[in-house]
């Protein structure tokens, strides 16, 4: 288990809703227009909601491995934030989708001529981002109060040095394997 900084972890839970809301009127401003160039126009936000998607499951992964696994209602938080960088993840692919329902119209004769499809995809990309970014603010609310609290903190230390003691004393238990004789040390 590492001990990170759980403090600038929160600070970086909480900068994800503000990304969010900055990508949801984004892709709200390429929604309401004709999408004549989808590629030039949503590429370049489906981009960085993939970026985001990334950075926001690495920074599930070290929480994962940190002592935020062991905190109270640890696990818990720990589903609520891999589902809201789902959201984030599937709001990037509905993007790409949405380049693509209009790029149909281009390539095939029963494409769709107008942008419906893509706005479509749009939408559901924007339905996405708003529930990530409320998982978010959530989630840095709920880690901001247990840090402030000094409860919380002792309650929080109190289970860390507990899974912290487990582990060292599993650790002790176990015998150490027998070593594998090499081939130059099986000849008479």
């Amino acid at each position: 288990m590492k001990i990170i900084d759980l403090a600038g972890q929160t600070r970086l839970l909480g900068l994800v809703p503000g990304e969010l809301e900055d990508l949801r009127v984004e892709i709200d401003g390429v929604r309401s227009s004709d999408i004549t160039r989808p590629v030039r126009e949503i590429a370049p936000i489906a981009v960085r909601i993939h970026q985001l998607s990334i950075r926001c499951l690495q920074q599930l992964d070290t929480l994962s491995t940190s002592q935020y696994a062991v905190m109270k209602h640890g696990p818990e938080t720990l589903a609520r934030l891999s589902e809201a960088a789902l959201r984030i993840s599937v709001a990037a692919s509905l993007c790409t989708y949405g380049i693509t329902g209009r790029t149909d119209a281009l390539l095939y004769e029963d494409g769709d001529r107008t942008a419906d499809t893509s706005r479509r995809y749009l939408s559901d990309a924007v339905e996405e981002l708003v529930r990530a970014a409320g998982m978010y603010r959530g989630l840095a609310q709920h880690l901001s109060r247990r840090l402030a609290s000094a409860a919380a903190r002792t309650e929080d230390q109190l289970l860390i040095d507990r899974a912290t003691t487990e582990r060292a004393l599993t650790a002790a238990k176990v015998p150490a394997s027998p070593a594998v004789p090499t081939a130059s040390a099986r000849r008479p």
